[in-house]
């Protein structure tokens, strides 16, 4: 339990409940006098461990809670102190580096952070006279992100990929080009995380040396459906003082936000709501909206989210998928395909796509060469049969252009990265946009056709790769 709630607990409050009935997460407890507010947290236990949060009022006497913590052993009639005050989260520039769970506890095996306060995780969306009405580009410095899926400031994007597609290692680079040429924060969100993908992913961040900018809060796997459900509305916490408090743009990362419609399921089962479609809360929706909703752009700074995604059995008519879209200004798919060909990042240029991607927003000449990369992906994903049964010679010589300008620009939209430089050997490159757009441009005119294709491979801007054929062709 948190020092705050032992503040609230114990000495300083007499037991106000007891417990008259436990199932599981939920446990029913009667109070003499008046009932403590929704959303409040109470404590049992002999060391008042065993957190609760009140999630009704069943009549004048009696609340039921959802405890956020296990409740193996808690009985009937066990004393309970109600604190008076919601789930907390400790903000400050003291959480940076930090990994956190649910209750703002470290569990980096450090010291608790100094210089830190604490605040309800339940805050409301800013209003919308303090947001900016205006879309602004949010720039990564990754090639085929930034020309083909150009992410919102202060918008939210979808990041579709299954295990060792490369989900990790992007989310890194992401983190890194925000810290370090943005000078903004990260805060990454693991809701369900096993234990071992949270310890590989904080002993990478530390390896690549983005953590100093960089908070990690984590409900594992393993913990009860309340604690994974709320963990969300705690990190939003965090990354809405940086941008209130601080003035500066925050990268979120959520993994996984399926997760956290999963727990609130879970709950609303325990809890006996009747289950809508499929089995889902009634309230996923509202649930899902009272989250996203508090990511925003406004006058003070900006938090831009990128969420992993697990869609049910690939239904993207899932009631899951279908609220969690519906949310997103983009959607990066990664492909085992690519992957498995090398091209990294794998994002795949076909089935992905941004909102941003409009002549209002980025310009006409962005919009143009998009549409043209994208063109002439698809040209090529259909001679690509034709190719393995009739061989290259027996296409006609455009189509045979068509080809040569698909490899090169495959090829000149991977990149090293600089979080995988230890592990690859190549320099990592940040590309601005202007000179991405430039060498699409002049690929797509075959002013390079030229060039060998091996050139273009994993490289930053087309002065790279006039550089790299150089080298190739002195030796």
């Amino acid at each position: 339990m948190t020092a705050v709630f032992q503040n609230l607990t114990h000495e300083s409050i007499p037991p106000t409940g007891r417990i008259v009935a436990v199932r599981g997460s939920v446990v029913d407890i009667w109070f003499d006098g008046p009932l403590p507010h929704v959303e409040s947290i109470v404590t049992a236990g002999a060391d008042q461990s065993i957190v609760i949060e009140v999630s009704s009022h069943l009549d004048l006497h009696h609340v039921r809670g959802i405890a956020l913590t296990p409740t193996p052993g808690l009985a009937r009639n066990w004393p309970v102190f109600a604190t008076g005050a919601p789930l907390l989260a400790p903000v400050g520039r003291g959480i940076l580096s930090r990994m956190f769970d649910v209750f703002g506890r470290p569990i980096d095996r450090l010291p608790p952070p100094q210089a830190v306060s604490w605040r309800s995780v339940h805050q409301k969306p800013p209003p919308l006279a303090r947001r900016i009405t205006r879309s602004e580009i949010f720039e990564t410095g990754i090639k085929i992100i930034d020309v083909l899926l150009p992410l919102e400031r202060g918008g939210k994007a979808g990041l579709f990929g299954g295990a060792g597609v490369g989900k990790t290692v992007l989310l890194t680079e992401m983190i890194h080009n925000m810290i370090g040429h943005q000078e903004g924060v990260s805060i990454f969100c693991g809701i369900g995380e096993r234990c071992r993908e949270g310890e590989e992913l904080y002993r990478d961040m530390k390896d690549a040396g983005v953590l100093p900018n960089m908070v990690m809060v984590f409900g594992q796997m393993n913990e009860p459906p309340g604690a994974r459900f709320r963990v969300g509305h705690a990190a939003l916490t965090m990354a809405e003082y940086f941008r209130d408090d601080e003035h500066r743009d925050v990268l979120l990362l959520i993994d996984n936000i399926f997760r956290f419609i999963q727990a609130g399921s879970e709950v609303s089962g325990l809890l006996g709501q009747m289950p809508s479609r499929l089995g889902y809360q009634p309230t996923l929706g509202t649930e899902l909206a009272a989250l996203e909703e508090r990511i925003a752009n406004t006058d003070s700074g900006a938090i831009t989210s990128i969420q992993a995604v697990y869609v049910p059995a690939d239904d993207f008519t899932d009631p899951a998928a279908v609220h969690t879209f519906s949310h997103f200004s983009a959607s990066i798919v990664l492909s085992r395909e690519r992957a498995g060909e090398g091209f990294f990042p794998a994002v795949d240029p076909l089935q992905s796509y941004s909102k941003m991607a409009t002549p209002g927003i980025v310009g006409p000449r962005h919009v143009a060469v998009a549409q043209e990369i994208r063109r002439t992906l698809a040209l090529y994903a259909e001679l690509k049969d034709m190719i393995a049964m009739l061989g290259l010679e027996q296409l006609s010589q455009s189509d045979r252009k068509v080809v040569a300008r698909a490899r090169r620009l495959e090829r000149f939209l991977t990149q090293p990265f600089f979080t995988t430089e230890q592990f690859t050997g190549l320099m990592g490159k940040l590309v601005k946009l202007e000179d991405t757009l430039e060498g699409c441009e002049r690929i797509l005119k075959d002013e390079v056709a030229d060039v060998p294709e091996a050139a273009f491979y994993m490289v930053g801007t087309l002065a790279d790769v006039l550089a790299k054929a150089d080298r190739i062709q002195t030796r």
